[in-house]
């Protein structure tokens, strides 16, 4: 069966984490990714937080699945002559330099145009245009400008950063986007153009509620489903609210059975309008169906916090999997907060293809994320990531070069 991006050439010029995202995810819909690193050293993270000596980082190999790579030196000429030969022959140009590192190079926007008018050049950068653009950024900078850090944690407490890596895969996940889109565009127009995803908008991407709420805040100055409210005080800017859901279905983070033991043992759980009778009956309150108090989603804003405080006193008799199924009786939304340990033995997200174990010849077996997008028509097979340089041979061979020519690179030290 072929593959979706199956025929189309990308040139990876990125390292660590927003740009290997946004190229793999090219790799498991099919296009052929080569990835140039540099000889004797390649992308920094094939030796970041090793755990076996030796042997590239998970870091590096969960990054790097289903590509290509070849080492070229680019500062040498016969390297750039192997880039712009690269550059005519492929379809996009992703990169996640330094602002300004790719024009240093000699490959500004207009000399990759002259080369392949049809190239994209597809390039994330921590900001925009404007007073910040040549900051450097990594992951947290990006979840603290973009807006998340501000709004993430208890209202007691500083700012969070949340483990999902919203700044650097958050943003790979854009610029993938950004890059289909200008290969569609040129089937009509017949050129290449520039794509930037910013980590910055990437966040704020992702933060579009709490925008939200601060246009209401400053409108009505109270945000009703915050746990600030109604007892509480509002600010001029939108609050740290904890575990509430932020939307308009009330939710909490609650204790289930062996809590005080285990860090994990707490259940997700929403008090949506339509079910709540259903809560009601679940927790042996039905008289609140009725109460004026509580019959009402209005009225209910006023006592979240002992409604909450009355069905963690249930939710604590139960493990998290044992109240999860009872609710889902019901079809009362809610959901176990699950460890990575818990994740990596989940059969259903093996079998789907959502955790893979992967054969390394150098690390061996380890578990990776497969592709979280599923096509009917364009099944995800995870291959291995490559070894630094595997590829090189064969891919200038591909480009035309005899093998006399490329002996002479390897002895100019240029691959």
């Amino acid at each position: 069966m072929s593959k979706a991006l199956a025929g189309y050439r990308i040139l990876d010029f990125t390292h660590v984490q927003s740009g290997p995202t946004c190229t793999q995810l090219l790799a498991w819909f099919g296009a052929d990714v080569i990835k140039v690193e540099r000889a004797g050293e390649g992308d920094a993270t094939r030796g970041q937080l090793r755990d076996i000596p030796g042997a590239d980082s998970l870091y590096f190999t969960m990054l790097n699945h289903n590509k290509r790579s070849i080492t070229i030196d680019t500062k040498k000429p016969a390297g750039k002559e192997v880039l712009e030969t690269l550059i005519k022959t492929c379809d996009v140009l992703v990169e996640n330099f330094a602002p300004g590192a790719l024009d240093r190079m000699g490959f500004t926007w207009e000399r990759i145009n002259a080369l392949n008018p049809k190239m994209v050049v597809a390039s994330v950068k921590g900001f925009g245009p404007g007073r910040y653009e040549d900051c450097k950024v990594y992951e947290n900078v990006a979840q603290c400008a973009g807006g998340a850090a501000s709004t993430t944690g208890f209202e007691d407490g500083p700012p969070l950063v949340t483990g999902a890596q919203i700044g650097d895969s958050g943003t790979g996940l854009h610029l993938a986007l950004g890059i289909l889109a200008a290969l569609l565009q040129r089937h009509t127009t017949g050129r290449g153009q520039k794509v930037l995803a910013p980590m910055q908008d990437a966040v704020l991407n992702l933060c579009r509620v709490k925008l939200r709420d601060q246009q209401r805040l400053e409108r009505t100055g109270t945000l009703h489903e915050f746990p600030q409210y109604p007892d509480g005080q509002f600010g001029d800017s939108v609050p740290r609210a904890g575990n509430a859901s932020g939307g308009g279905q009330p939710g909490s983070i609650l204790k289930c059975k062996g809590w005080e033991t285990d860090p994990n043992a707490y259940i997700y759980f929403i008090t949506q309008a339509a079910v709540w009778p259903a809560v009601c009956k679940v927790i042996g309150e039905e008289g609140w169906i009725t109460d004026e108090a509580f019959a009402t989603p209005q009225a209910r804003l006023l006592h979240l916090k002992p409604i909450f405080k009355r069905i963690e006193k249930w939710t604590m008799t139960k493990d998290k999997i044992e109240a999860m199924e009872i609710l889902n009786g019901y079809d009362i939304p809610c959901g176990p907060i699950l460890s990575m340990k818990e994740i990596a033995a989940d059969e259903s997200l093996r079998a789907s293809g959502t955790i893979v174990e992967v054969d390394h010849p150098v690390r061996g077996k380890y578990l990776s994320v497969g592709n979280p997008i599923k096509m009917s028509d364009s099944p995800t097979e995870v291959t291995r990531s490559p070894l630094l340089g595997e590829h090189t041979v064969e891919v200038l061979e591909q480009l035309g070069y005899s093998g006399a020519q490329i002996a002479a690179l390897r002895a100019e030290r240029v691959i």
